[in-house]
């Protein structure tokens, strides 16, 4: 009879999960893994850092709607991981990470990177534990997959130790592949919903990550189109609804959900995205769909709530609310939205050197399209350019989440490129953020992986630095300074190409020839320190 190893079992079972990647950093504790990896035909990228590794397992499932996977090594690798995962768990995207652990039968002995990991995740995971024998794993790592996808996506930590993967049994059957069944509202819900919606004067609708998750995007056009509702999107809801849409808009939100009498919230919560709800107005209506229960009523109580299928309760609403349109106060959203377009107009036009970040946005405006999946990670530098660029394809646009964590932008982009090579994928990048994972270049040259970042360099922490000057006094703002540095030369000694630019009529130009180099690639921007201030837009803006 043949026997299997620990690492064999894991990958089958990977396998079966449909999972074709995993994002590790080695470590002699999950060598047996890889080796699995190898036999079922499941690429291995392997990262400089265990969060990076991480990082990028979070961009897989958030572009695939699916579990992405990341293996690190025991003690340190793990912990490495762990700013990822809690960055993971906040934006409600299903990482499983596996860690390697000190084998059981030394456990308690002080063995090499031995450690309470399991204990570590609990607070920010939807489940946390250790599979104890080689035979256990495909059905433990079964239900990793299920606590992950179900009810409120989210990440899952597996420790499996060292003996247990290098264990034989023999073979066993390997559970089907895990999707979860859209819930369902019920009646009285959707009949609630009509009832509210059929009494509003002026609705407004904010599309967060759920409805992507959900897939549904088409029925969130339909719903828009059939009622003339204003759409804001969130989150992961950016393009699931295309900004070039007549009836989704993003710069007025706050106007226009202080003025709104009814407010629909589809996998948004209640944080300070949303200041809380708390400068609503007091009589304004609530439905709430969020398919995590602990979001429904927090921080305001909700009239309606539910916790099913974003898709379906949109199809019923379009269904049932057929003839009912808000025309007027659609025009109404429109004119809120356009004086602040004029106000960006403007601010994009500004042609200073060192560049404005509008002006910086402007530049990257000329050269992305829909075809194109762009990375924020960054602070004011990030806040501009969302302003500025629209997303019309779900999936187009992704950011840390409600964590604000930075250092995502180069594992994310690795991710995106390697699963949609004939995409342009462009990590819009402060120069701090670009510090904490820009080494990152390393993996992208050794896996052909063309990305671009572009830096906005103010040499410092422009976000926090601003406000530390205001409070302290332009000569008193520790910790918040950079030097101005060459990260484009950085890029070129890892095997990459890069741009240093001070005209901001090179901004787009630099990155054409960056998208055309077929090579990793940086193009440096230096930006004005004080451009953000300049306009009036200083004010980071919510994602």
């Amino acid at each position: 009879m043949t026997f299997l190893n620990g690492g064999e079992l894991v990958a089958r079972t990977l396998a079966a999960q449909g999972v074709t990647t995993i994002y590790t950093l080695c470590g002699g504790h999950v060598a047996p893994i890889y080796d699995g990896c190898l036999n079922n035909a499941i690429a291995i990228i392997d990262f400089r850092h265990e969060q990076a590794a991480a990082h990028a397992a979070d961009a897989h499932a958030r572009l695939t709607r699916s579990v992405g996977v990341a293996v690190v090594t025991a003690g340190p690798g793990v912990t490495d991981a762990v700013t990822a995962v809690a960055n993971a768990y906040q934006a409600r995207s299903p990482l499983l990470l596996i860690g390697g652990a000190a084998p059981i039968a030394t456990r308690g002995k002080g063995a090499l990177q031995e450690m309470p990991q399991t204990d570590m995740f609990r607070a920010f995971t939807k489940a946390s534990f250790t599979i104890e024998r080689t035979e256990d794993i495909p059905a433990k790592l079964h239900e990793a997959f299920v606590a992950a996808l179900s009810s409120r996506p989210g990440p899952v930590f597996v420790e499996l130790p060292v003996d247990v993967l290098f264990n034989t049994t023999e073979p066993s059957t390997i559970p089907a592949r895990y999707t979860p069944d859209p819930v369902a509202p019920t009646l009285d819900v959707v009949q609630a919903m009509f009832d509210i919606l059929r009494s509003a004067k002026r609705p407004v609708l904010v599309a967060g990550t759920q409805v992507t998750w959900d897939d549904a995007s088409a029925a969130l056009h339909d719903f828009t189109n059939a009622t003339a509702i204003p759409v804001y999107t969130n989150g992961g809801g950016r393009g699931a609804l295309p900004m070039n849409h007549p009836h989704c808009f993003k710069a007025s939100r706050s106007k226009a959900l202080r003025q709104a009498d009814v407010i629909v919230l589809i996998g948004t919560p209640l944080d300070f995205r949303l200041k809380y709800g708390e400068d609503w107005r007091a009589d304004a209506k609530l439905i709430q769909i969020d398919d995590d229960p602990a979001e429904l009523g927090r921080n305001r109580r909700a009239d309606v709530a539910s916790s099913a299928n974003a898709r379906l309760i949109l199809e019923a609403l379009s269904e049932g609310l057929q003839g009912l349109r808000f025309d007027d106060w659609l025009e109404q959203v429109r004119i809120l939205e356009q004086a602040y377009r004029d106000d960006l107009a403007r601010w994009k036009a500004i042609d200073d050197q060192p560049i404005n970040h509008f002006r910086f946005a402007a530049g990257i405006e000329e050269v992305v399209d829909d075809n194109t999946i762009l990375i924020g990670d960054g602070g004011d530098i990030v806040s501009a350019c969302a302003k500025v660029l629209d997303v019309n394809v779900p999936g187009a646009w992704m950011d840390p989440g409600p964590l604000g964590c930075l250092g995502v932008g180069l594992p994310f982009a690795i991710a995106a490129k390697h699963l949609y090579p004939h995409k342009k994928v462009l990590v819009i990048n402060g120069d701090g953020a670009f510090g904490l994972n820009g080494f990152e270049f390393d993996t992208a040259v050794r896996f052909n992986l063309p990305i671009v970042s572009i830096v906005g360099n103010d040499a410092g922490w422009g976000q926090i630095r601003t406000p530390v000057q205001a409070m302290m006094g332009e000569d008193r703002a520790p910790a918040t300074h950079l030097a101005l540095t060459h990260y484009e030369r950085v890029v070129e000694a890892l095997g990459g190409m890069g741009e240093y630019v001070t005209d901001p009529a090179e901004i787009a130009p630099a990155l054409r020839r960056a998208f055309a180099s077929g090579r990793p690639a940086c193009v440096n921007v230096v930006i004005d320190p004080k451009g953000m201030s300049k306009t009036g837009a200083s004010t980071p803006y919510i994602f």
